[in-house]
């Protein structure tokens, strides 16, 4: 009996302490999931923070890539942080949309966002084989993390943090909540990354196989479809075989959700589409380059650089690419033959020992890069520069032997190489042309080739070939993989050319120097350079429009000295041609660019005048008030020249230059417009619009139009009899002037005709040395010029200018000045302001006016 309370009260007590124990525990248990109820709450409110809002698809605003056009609407630029082209779902191919689901997510209409089962596989087998936690991801999840990604950056977006797999979940539930599977599909493939800075199906499939996304076969759908989840390990371009195994396994999973049939695979695995890729053309570097940068720069000027990068801005421009390819391809061969005329600057590299003998190892060495990185497994295009190994001089010393690679053997022979003399500005090429081999190369020299496949070929190309002719090779020994070369070099000398059509102010062609990729320095823009005698169209401008000058103005033609204050030195400028005429006429001392009447004429309107006439004008540039002026001693840009003479050829009216015609946003809003309505390129409610406009924004009046037309008379002869007599072999109504500095340091023509108007100027960078004797306007840059103005009016009838109202016509002594009615030597017919003809020589000796106009004497 004893015992029993006792048991009882210890029972009790027992009994009593264990429910305590439980109820404190459950209560701490509650408290814990109180706790991490809230915690939970804390982190989702935390972690949902600044998350992409998306209730609706319009909500989408992704990066876009700029679109950079030319006049017609083909591409000549991109730029982007994420090069992204939306494409509407109704676009995208029902098949593509099924390799994505059977490769990513074959699940993807039956989950709400997030894929457990997935999920938990990732996790189990990330306990049983370690390694990152990865995979299980959903499309929609994938959606999320490249969304996170665009917004927060790489970095952020792709952390593996507990925080980042979080965000990613709610975002994706997020997604399911607001949207429709179909709208979640067209963000996904809109957005995702595919490798090689494709963002998006349409921009991969423009990558990978130049295409629309609409046009993609199974197997190039299958072999896109396998890239997201590691583009790069999967990428056609660096792992085919890779991408192969990938596009296999995609194909697999379509045939077994029911997507595709065994023959339809079988079919597309055929077509081994990882070996027929293409490298994305870089339609920068390869169109325009220094015409696709200076858009770029104004737009970010303008607008920001993420505006232009993110934005999905469209700019049509007013490049014309054919007249581009004109001038690109003119600019290079004038730059390329005027650059030899100044001389071999010597081998790129010499491959000797050190007793100076041919270094074998060396050689072939050099011979195997040539194989890799140069030729590539390509044919050697002939007519275009390549690196060469000399192996050894003929005995005759008429050729040398080159090595192109380690395949092909060509002859460099002596009428290949003439011009190579070593370099000297006091020469003349022409007089002293290479007479011997060994003189030029020598075995183990590296050296640049072009290769011809043909004797005849290689004649028409090489310069300086006289009786060295019957020395080369027979016709029958020269073939494609033995070919005649002749000696080349990466120029010095640089050269930019503006092209702009004066009506409706569009800039057609601009090259900034000879190389975009050796240098980017855009001269037409960035140098300041010294006209010569092609600023004397401006200051004889001012002379006409202050002095009454007209063509048959006599103007003195004797010495005058300089003070140049930069030097503190005294000079007395020539004339080309080392003479003086006492007087001349105007049109004379225009036409043969003197420099004499230049400074007379510069006194006589006054040099402030003349400067100040010259910002009238457009130049921005400081013009130095200094008599030297009239020679062109001050620097301006190729561009304010340029700019300067549409004012010339539009006889007197000032069109704003246009590069851009317009930019559109990404919902093609128009954001800036300055299309002129003669673009024949634009639709006619676009044409209307540009009217009104033009009404509006009329181009300003610079010059008088009878001033002006007096004075583009005068450039007429230049381009007819003068300096630029050359321009006449265009056949088409011309005008222009040369410009050449002292000892030839800058060369120019600047020229037009009614419907479009070139500047073309050559010369070096720096001053350090001048180009060589001869070199001048007329010889140096003209040939560009003609190259470029040739095809690009080709076809083209150009109407002649017609006189302003009052302009009249008379016949003028060239001698004197004097009006005369007979057609006597030594004279000319010129317009003049109508009351403003000169005086008669002498009175009645030449009859009637109507007797003069009878006999076309006016």
């Amino acid at each position: 009996m004893t015992d029993k309370p006792s048991v009882t009260l210890n029972g009790e007590r027992k009994g009593g302490m264990l429910g305590k124990l439980v109820r404190f525990a459950l209560f701490v248990g509650c408290i814990g999931v109180l706790a991490g109820c809230a915690a939970g709450a804390v982190l989702f409110v935390a972690y949902s923070r600044d998350l992409p809002e998306f209730n609706d698809v319009s909500q989408y605003h992704p990066k876009l890539t700029t679109k950079v056009l030319s006049v017609d609407g083909r591409l000549i630029g991109e730029f982007y942080s994420e090069r992204r082209i939306m494409v509407p779902y109704e676009r995208i191919p029902k098949r593509l949309i099924q390799a994505f689901m059977a490769s990513e997510d074959q699940h993807f209409f039956d989950h709400h966002g997030i894929d457990p089962v997935g999920m938990l596989g990732a996790v189990v087998k990330k306990l049983t084989r370690g390694g990152k936690l990865g995979g299980g991801s959903t499309l929609t999840q994938q959606l999320a993390k490249s969304l996170l990604i665009s917004q927060e950056g790489f970095t952020v977006g792709t952390e593996r943090s507990l925080k980042r797999k979080v965000r990613e979940a709610i975002l994706a539930t997020r997604l399911e909540q607001n949207l429709n599977k179909e709208e979640i599909l067209w963000l996904y493939l809109n957005q995702v990354y595919l490798g090689h800075g494709a963002y998006g199906v349409e921009a991969a499939s423009e990558n990978y196989f130049r295409k629309d996304v609409s046009e993609l076969t199974l197997a190039e759908m299958s072999l896109i479809a396998g890239l997201p989840q590691a583009p790069s390990k999967w990428s056609p371009f660096v792992r085919p075989t890779a991408a192969r195994a990938r596009q296999e396994y995609v194909l697999r999973r379509m045939q077994e959700d029911g997507y595709i049939t065994a023959a339809e695979k079988a079919e597309a695995l055929a077509s081994s589409v990882e070996k027929t890729v293409h490298p994305r053309d870089d339609s920068f570097l390869d169109t325009a380059p220094y015409f696709t940068e200076h858009v770029r720069r104004y737009v970010v000027d303008t607008y920001g650089n993420k505006a232009l990068l993110e934005d999905g801005l469209t700019i049509q421009t007013t490049l014309d690419l054919e007249r581009e390819h004109y001038a690109e391809n003119s600019l290079i061969d004038g730059v390329r033959e005027v650059d030899k005329r100044q001389g071999y600057l010597g081998p790129i590299a010499q491959l000797v020992d050190k007793q100076g003998k041919p270094d074998g190892k060396k050689i072939q060495q050099t011979l195997d890069v040539i194989d890799k990185k140069v030729i590539r497994g390509k044919p050697v295009e002939e007519d275009y520069p390549v690196m060469a190994v000399v192996t050894e001089v003929d005995a005759t010393n008429q050729w040398a032997v080159v090595k192109i690679g380690s395949k092909l053997t060509g002859k460099l022979p002596l009428a290949g190489m003439r011009w190579a003399r070593k370099p000297n500005p006091d020469q003349n090429w022409e007089f002293h042309k290479i007479e011997d081999v060994r003189s030029v190369v020598k075995a183990g020299d590296v050296v640049l080739v072009q290769p011809y496949f043909t004797r005849d070929r290689f004649l028409r190309n090489a310069m300086g070939v006289d009786n060295t002719i019957q020395k080369l090779p027979d016709e029958a020994e020269v073939t494609a993989s033995s070919p005649l070369c002749t000696l080349d070099q990466v120029p010095r000398i640089q050269s930019a050319l503006i092209a702009m059509n004066p009506h409706t102010g569009y800039v057609e062609s601009m090259i900034g120097g000879y190389s975009y990729e050796e240098s980017e320095f855009n001269r037409a823009f960035q140098s300041c350079l010294q006209p010569g005698s092609a600023f004397k169209p401006i200051l004889y401008s001012a002379a006409i429009t202050r002095e009454e000058y007209t063509p048959a103005t006599m103007i003195l033609d004797t010495p005058i000295t300089l003070r140049d204050t930069d030097i503190g030195k005294s000079w007395k400028p020539q004339n080309f041609e080392g003479e003086f005429k006492g007087e001349v006429t105007c049109r004379d001392a225009v036409s043969f660019s003197m420099n004499m009447p230049a400074l007379h004429t510069m006194e006589k309107v006054g040099i402030k005048n003349v400067v100040d006439w010259a910002h009238h004008l457009g130049i921005k540039s400081p013009v130095k008030e200094e008599l030297g002026s009239a020679l062109g001693s001050s620097c301006l840009t190729p561009w304010e020249l340029a700019s300067t003479y549409v004012i010339f050829a539009r006889m007197g009216l000032r069109p704003e230059p246009v590069f851009i015609k317009r930019i559109t946003d990404r919902d093609g809003n128009v954001i800036e417009e300055h299309a002129s309505p003669n673009d024949p390129w634009q639709p006619h409610e676009r044409r209307i619009d540009s009217l009104y406009r033009n009404l509006e924004e009329r181009p300003r009046r610079a010059i008088d139009p009878v001033d002006t037309f007096l004075l583009h008379y005068l450039l007429t002869q230049v381009a007819t009899r003068g300096t630029g007599a050359n321009a006449s072999k265009l056949h088409h109504p011309v005008a222009g002037k040369t410009g050449t500095t002292n000892d030839s340091f800058d060369t120019w023509f600047a020229g037009y005709t009614p419907t479009l108007v070139t500047t073309v100027w050559v010369g070096y960078d720096t001053h350090e040395y001048p180009m060589a004797v001869g070199e001048q306007g007329g010889k140096t840059s003209m040939p560009i010029w003609l190259g470029f103005m040739e095809p690009s009016l080709q076809g083209k009838v150009e109407a002649d200018w017609t006189p302003p109202e009052g302009i009249c016509f008379a016949r003028v002594d060239n001698q004197t000045g004097k009006r005369i009615y007979t057609d006597k030597p030594h004279s000319f017919v010129s317009p003049f302001r109508c009351g403003k003809e000169p005086e008669v020589e002498q009175a009645g000796s030449g009859g009637s006016l109507e007797e003069a106009q009878k006999k076309g004497g006016i």
